[in-house]
């Protein structure tokens, strides 16, 4: 068995390692919860003796400041038994659900009834501008239904302040006409995974039309809570949205992995919070990974 003090110095050598798929996963989300090859998502997980993750530990620890991949798989389990994370935290925007169009398309199909005559090229390249820009004297964004946020970003992008304009657009963004989903087995796998008893928990950087989007979208009931940036009062990489899902769903930080597409808001909000963290589409491609 490895010494308390060997298990500290790991503690602090996994803080420092950048996670990246692990590569014992032909991809597994919440490390082999769900996998690819088995119907079980437990069958077969394979027994761990911590007399050998120990001794393997202890050489990785000795031999180089990098614990391989494996090492940690097998620390986990030597901690955790065979459910090595008790929850997955997943983004919105770019990870559960995209844009079912092109978004300058959008503003200037609805727009051209209310005078809007930029291109799509130009609608874009405002928007990017406009977002990019300090929100006032709040790094807040999205306060309750963003609507002052969005009219900004609308106005900007397109030169049109017409309220109607305003209004239809935003309203446009609550529908399911506006989103789909990611994954098409999303469904399917969160299925299993609260099967298996492993909590699920949407975190993301949106305003108060989350909630009523993933109704329209018909995926709400998939999730056990549901830490939206608008009500914890906190925009990802604030660990706090992090902490916040964990304390919704009543499981330490160390426990959770998230998973989400911006490396900067996901990966470093999710790991300063103490989770895990996958990056989407470099790390997991898909919720079965």
């Amino acid at each position: 068995m490895a010494t308390m003090a060997t298990w500290t110095k790991i503690g602090r050598i996994l803080s420092s390692v950048t996670h990246k798929k692990p590569d014992f996963l032909s991809g597994s989300c919440c490390n082999g919860v769900v996998s690819k090859n088995r119907a079980d998502p437990f069958a077969d997980i394979r027994s761990f003796s911590s007399s050998t993750s120990a001794a393997s530990l202890d050489t990785e620890v000795l031999g180089s400041r990098w614990v391989g991949l494996k090492d940690y798989e097998e620390y986990r389990r030597a901690l955790y038994g065979g459910i090595t994370h008790k929850a997955l935290f997943v983004d919105a925007v770019g990870t559960l659900v995209v844009p079912s169009q092109p978004m300058a398309q959008i503003y200037r199909e609805i727009g051209e009834k209310y005078g809007v005559q930029y291109s799509e090229g130009e609608i874009l390249n405002r928007y990017r501008r406009a977002y990019e820009q300090p929100w006032g004297k709040s790094r807040l964004r999205y306060v309750d239904d963003g609507r002052p946020f969005w009219q900004y970003i609308v106005s900007s992008s397109t030169g049109c302040s017409d309220s109607q304009y305003f209004e239809e657009l935003y309203n446009y963004y609550t529908t399911e006409k506006a989103w789909h989903l990611c994954d098409p087995n999303a469904e399917e796998v969160f299925k299993a995974l609260r099967k298996v008893g492993v909590k699920l928990a949407v975190v993301s950087n949106f305003d108060t039309r989350l909630r009523p989007l993933l109704r329209a979208l018909n995926c709400d009931h998939w999730f056990d809570a549901v830490a939206v940036s608008a009500e914890v009062a906190a925009e990802k990489p604030n660990p706090t949205i992090f902490l916040k899902a964990c304390e919704l769903l009543g499981v330490e930080p160390e426990d959770a992995v998230h998973v989400g597409d911006d490396r900067r808001n996901d990966i470093w909000g999710a790991r300063d919070a103490g989770c895990d963290a996958w990056l989407w589409g470099s790390d997991v491609y898909s919720f079965k990974e």
